[in-house]
């Protein structure tokens, strides 16, 4: 698959077929929203982890020197916390361009903080995608990232925002924080 996913996107879904479309973010759309929406709220999806194991050659990297975003991995049982926006079907021009480098947009259910189960999508980046780069150590996911920046700044900082952001919503996440702590300690011997 192709680095650029936005044309592909165009023909997942048919969004003018939704009555409400609502989106699920997961990384910086917790911290970072530069869009328009019509409400959001807490959320959570399940069956899903948050792994590190994207390239990022156009936000937080560049294509010489990729940095380490968010994908989520496949995990029977488990429970990933982000926050839902409902959207005008218009914003996903901007939502495909932002999530281009290798994300697809996927239908799956989204648990709001009422208890209201509602259908919404989600970007996710597989393995099958050109800018993957899949599973390291901590430490080397770390070192990539310390090591990393783009147009939209340094990657730790992305670490260290999202990592923040759990915190304020009181929620743990061992996979951010262990590359926290990591970044930290990297930071220290610098």
């Amino acid at each position: 698959m192709a680095f650029d996913t936005q044309q592909i996107n165009k023909q997942r879904q048919n969004l003018s077929d939704y009555d409400e479309i609502w989106v699920f973010g997961y990384g910086s759309l917790i911290y970072k929203v530069d869009f328009d929406y019509i409400i959001s709220e807490s959320a959570h999806i399940t069956g899903f982890e948050r792994r590190f194991w994207q390239g990022s050659h156009d936000h937080r990297g560049t294509p010489d020197n990729p940095g380490r975003v968010l994908t989520l991995s496949n995990v029977e049982g488990a429970r990933c916390f982000g926050r839902a926006f409902k959207v005008h079907h218009t914003i996903f021009e901007h939502l495909d361009h932002r999530e281009k480098n290798g994300y697809l947009r996927h239908e799956t259910d989204i648990y709001l903080s009422d208890n209201r189960i509602i259908s919404g999508l989600v970007y996710i980046a597989s393995p099958d995608n050109a800018a993957y780069l899949g599973q390291a150590s901590i430490l080397e996911i770390a070192k990539q990232i310390f090591n990393s920046s783009g147009p939209s700044g340094a990657n730790r900082d992305y670490v260290f925002e999202l990592a923040d952001a759990l915190r304020k919503y009181q929620e743990s996440d061992e996979h951010v924080f262990q590359v926290e702590r990591a970044l930290v300690e990297l930071s220290r011997e610098s």
